[in-house]
């Protein structure tokens, strides 16, 4: 494959957030610019406070930047089926490629719920043609204090006390800002470790390290079993999920970013990395249908685990299972273009959404068709589960987009309390597990009827955000893929129709609502979100509009930056990227949606 570069443009010091490739181990992960620096970087995991997070702030953020000077032009492409990053970059006389990974230990398993990172970050140097002055720039968020050590440097981050790093170098690395003359075949490594493994007297074998962690990727790959509309997006859309997943615990964070604007500009800026229930067991469902399924026995394990210890089932976690700390603003950072506040932690924790019982009994029951064991103990969890869902339907709740206003008794919510009703009723009848598995059927129908009756607004020809009416809710769009409702049924085709015309963004986008009409207590605005839009095609095939669903999925796909990635939301106007990125949320919309196309007779599509 060709991979062009282009010229390096940049907003206000900023690259855009497409121009961003993803590097991982399964305990943190970090963002690699096309500029060839590193503008994000959490470490020990994926929720601790940055080591680098000029994504956030040009000036006060930090990076480790390693790029010619000048910087012409570069492009960017993942080796194949990994999570090895390599940035072609340009300057006026010659070109080098810089290989990055987050490195495994040779022979790690990725299906084991155990740690397979080597707490380090390795930057491979290969001068690919003429001659490149190679600037190199280590400069953490708050400073560090630097010292000579063991052939290489030690760091010690001003705002990571408890925190040593360790630079080790082929280069002859002095300082945290050196510039070097290199020619066409030189090769040159750094490399950035942490935490108890980072060796400082350890004999660095930098080829060695980076083919073992290929290999771990490969092997994790070899379960990867899917045919069908753009197999390559899929393939990268499952190794991006698991560039997601806490593999200690099993937990998924819902992107690994924090602050990302929903609107340039715009104070709708939040904290994903934790654990949602929701966008977990959407992960890991999505996962297990392309031959992925470990992950969801490390999940049913992580959050049985969590509502355990807290008694009832939160909307989010950390990914230790515990509680993550209190929402904060940071007023030392500027956000990304100007977008105020930056935030830290996730207010949503403390809020009640009924749709989590279904999440969980949904997963549960999948892992179980997969052949997951179902004993006396785990079932008495999933019970008590279905049991609360059968109580808390009729309740309000926040609802899938965790608005900040009184809470409201939100379609989606009931409809997955209906769906945790289904799953009990199906996992005790077939497990001859106790229930009364003859009431949480009537229960489940009952809610059924309730959504189609009182959700209804028969002026807008619609089912609304909340049983008793309300604004339109993209959310709706999953009721069908959720087994509640019937993509065609006549409710839901003109579910589907008003959808489109309401909260129709052009080009196939969609807005989850219209803040104006369904009130979330925020100001401002924000992009189309992805998701949505994965769930029109799904609505669309149900409804027999294949054609259509064929053209709106290769759209969707066709805006993933040319790594396969794709954000939260889209700007409809420019279509650049909006919100966290990558996004889970979207990558489950490319596997599922692929997977239901191919089912319906789809073969293999554009690349």
């Amino acid at each position: 494959m060709t991979h062009q570069e282009k010229p390096i443009t940049r907003r206000g010091h900023f690259l855009p957030i497409e121009d961003h490739g993803l590097i991982g181990d399964g305990t943190t992960a970090a963002l690699v610019g096309r500029d060839g620096a590193i503008s994000w970087l959490c470490v020990p995991r994926f929720d601790s406070d940055p080591l680098f997070c000029g994504l956030l702030d040009h000036e006060k953020g930090g990076a480790f930047s390693v790029a010619p000077e000048p910087l012409l032009s570069a492009c960017q492409y993942y080796q194949p089926d990994t999570g090895v990053l390599v940035t072609r970059m340009s300057g006026p006389d010659g070109t080098v490629e810089v290989t990055d990974a987050l490195t495994l230990r040779a022979g790690a398993d990725l299906s084991e719920d155990t740690p397979a990172g080597r707490g380090e970050l390795l930057r491979h140097i290969r001068v690919v043609s003429g001659r490149v002055r190679l600037r190199v720039s280590i400069h953490p968020r708050g400073g560090a204090r630097c010292d000579p050590h063991g052939g290489g440097l030690t760091l010690r981050p001003a705002r990571h006390p408890d925190l040593e790093l360790h630079v080790a170098s082929s280069l002859a690395v002095e300082g945290l800002d050196q510039s070097f003359d290199l020619r066409a075949g030189d090769t040159h490594h750094l490399v950035l470790s942490w935490g108890p493994h980072a060796h400082r007297f350890h004999l660095h074998r930098p080829e060695e390290t980076l083919e073992a962690t290929v290999e771990v990727w490969r092997r994790w790959m070899t379960h990867f079993d899917y045919q069908g509309p753009r197999e390559a997006m899929v393939r990268r859309s499952a190794i991006t999920l698991k560039l997601m997943d806490y593999t200690a615990t099993g937990a998924m964070v819902a992107a690994p970013t924090s602050s990302l604007p929903e609107a340039l500009g715009g104070p709708r800026n939040w904290d994903y990395r934790y654990a949602w229930i929701r966008d977990a067991a959407f992960s890991v469902y999505a996962m297990g249908r392309i031959g992925l399924q470990h992950e969801a026995e490390g999940f049913i394990g992580w959050v049985l685990d969590a509502v355990d210890r807290a008694g009832w089932p939160r909307v989010l976690y950390d990914v230790d299972g515990h509680v993550p700390p209190p929402e904060r603003e940071d007023p030392d950072l500027s956000g990304y273009r100007g977008a105020r506040p930056v935030r830290w932690g996730n207010g949503a924790a403390e809020q009640r959404q009924h749709d989590v019982f279904g999440e969980i009994l949904d997963c549960a029951y999948r892992w179980v068709q997969w052949g997951g064991p179902l004993d006396a103990r785990l079932w008495e969890q999933l019970r008590r589960l279905v049991e609360a869902a059968g109580r808390e339907w009729r309740n309000p709740d926040h609802g899938i987009w965790e608005v900040r206003t009184a809470g409201r008794p939100f379609t989606y919510s009931a409809a997955l309390c209906a769906v945790a009703l289904d799953r009990g009723a199906r996992l005790a009848e077939v497990h001859h597990m106790p229930g009364d598995v003859e009431q949480w059927r009537a229960e489940a129908q009952v809610i059924r009827e309730a959504i189609l009756e009182s959700a209804w607004d028969p002026d807008l020809e619609s089912l609304t955000e909340h049983l008793g009416g309300g604004g339109l809710d993209a959310s709706l769009l999953a009721l069908p893929l959720r087994g509640v409702i019937p993509a065609d049924h006549p409710k839901m085709v003109a579910t589907t129709e008003a959808v489109v015309k309401h909260l129709g963004a052009g080009n196939g986008l969609l807005y989850r609502y219209l803040p104006e009409e369904s009130p979330d207590g925020l100001s401002g605005h924000e992009g189309a979100f992805l998701l949505c839009s994965f769930w029109l095609v799904d609505n669309l095939l149900g409804q027999g509009r294949q054609d259509e669903a064929m053209a709106l999925f290769d759209s969707l796909c066709d805006r993933a930056n040319p790594l396969g990635l794709l954000p939260e939301q889209i700007d409809p106007a420019s279509g650049a990227f909006l919100g966290n990125f990558p996004q889970a949320f979207s990558h489950v919309g490319v596997i599922s949606s692929a997977i239901n196309l191919a089912r319906a007779g789809f073969g293999h599509s554009a690349p």
